[in-house]
């Protein structure tokens, strides 16, 4: 099983590719909240979906001092066409090799279909200024995810 993270723990640093080349570090955004999520797939519909609903909400997120970081399996390549398809206003980041996804507890067993299989485990956590958990949310729905987490947080009007 994988570790999962919990609120007060320290959020695993990282320094992972985005779409457009350059290096993004969770570091960067020390003495702000960051909403960093992982998802399975570019492209696909329910991943579409859920990129679709942050940067629908971008604004209300940012306004409220939020940055929004999503990350996913795929390479800097592929995730260069999704924002262009999409037209999304965050950054998407690469880890192939899924050594951030572990870290975080975002890759694992999980169910698919019935089935056990090994895979990305949709998952959300909001980060604090001082870098710590303050929210962890595992085997989100992709659909509707960002309005309960705009809830959860206190924006929704």
């Amino acid at each position: 099983m994988t570790e999962r993270l919990s609120p007060g723990d320290e959020a695993p640093d990282f320094t992972l590719p985005d779409s457009e080349g350059g290096n993004v570090s969770l570091s960067d955004f020390r003495g702000r909240s960051v909403v960093v999520y992982f998802y399975p797939a570019a492209g696909t519909p329910g991943c579409t979906k859920q990129a679709c609903d942050f940067r629908d909400n971008l604004a209300e997120l940012n306004d409220a001092g939020y940055q929004v970081l999503g990350i996913s399996p795929d390479k800097p390549e592929k995730l260069a066409k999704f924002v262009a398809a999409e037209k999304l206003t965050f950054p998407l980041l690469s880890d192939p090799d899924k050594a951030v996804l572990t870290a975080w507890g975002a890759f694992g067993e999980k169910k698919n279909y019935g089935r056990i299989v090994q895979g990305v485990i949709r998952s959300t956590f909001i980060v604090d200024a001082d870098g710590k958990i303050a929210k962890a949310a595992y085997n989100v729905r992709a659909t509707g995810h960002v309005a309960k987490l705009i809830k959860d947080l206190g924006l929704a009007s």
